[in-house]
């Protein structure tokens, strides 16, 4: 049996891979590059920084490795995770009143072979005003999201308005769509 490597210390990835009922253990390297060229489409660069991360491993004979990268493209910015307050309250008050991309690349490699992909979920948030930004903010401080906001948390209870696509995209982790690479790329199968 092919042991899964998770490498995230993300809580939803980890929560997310854990409902498909998979065994797997969370291996994370520190210090991993995750630039990319400036040259690169933003909707590429999830896709490129999830297999720079999996290109920092050893994957053994019997691993499969697991490695994603979230962005949150707003027109032709691409935000990653907040720096501080001011930075995620910024991030917020640009994603006000518009539709952006959250786009997750996915990455799952053996010692033999390599599946990459990105999958694209389309969100609209209402206008918000200065309060719920600042109230969110302070109070969730999400710092380790990229575009600053959980759509599982308050912010997305009260703030989005529409979504096309993957709701578990935008948490951070295709799930439905890594469970059918590895099904039907990898043979992997989970009902048995």
């Amino acid at each position: 049996m092919i042991k899964i490597i998770l490498a995230s210390n993300s809580p939803r990835r980890k929560e997310l891979l854990g409902g498909l009922g998979v065994d797997f253990e969370v291996k994370v390297l520190k210090g991993v590059d995750e630039s990319y060229p400036e040259s690169l489409p933003a909707t590429d660069v999830a896709e490129y920084i999830a297999a720079e991360k999996a290109a920092a491993y050893t994957v053994k004979d019997d691993e499969l490795l697991i490695t994603a990268d979230t962005v949150v493209i707003v027109g032709r910015d691409i935000l990653g995770k907040p720096a501080d307050a001011a930075d995620a309250c910024g991030m917020l008050r640009e994603l006000s009143g518009k539709t952006h991309q959250v786009v997750t690349g996915v990455c799952l490699t053996t010692c033999k072979e390599q599946c990459r992909f990105s999958v694209t979920t389309d969100v609209t948030f209402k206008q918000l005003s200065d309060a719920e930004i600042n109230y969110y903010v302070d109070k969730y401080k999400p710092y380790d999201k990229a575009g600053a906001y959980g759509i599982q948390e308050w912010i997305g209870y009260i703030g989005v308005t529409a979504l096309s696509g993957s709701y578990y995209n935008v948490m951070g982790f295709p799930v439905q769509r890594v469970y059918e690479e590895l099904t039907t790329h990898f043979g992997l199968d989970f009902t048995e």
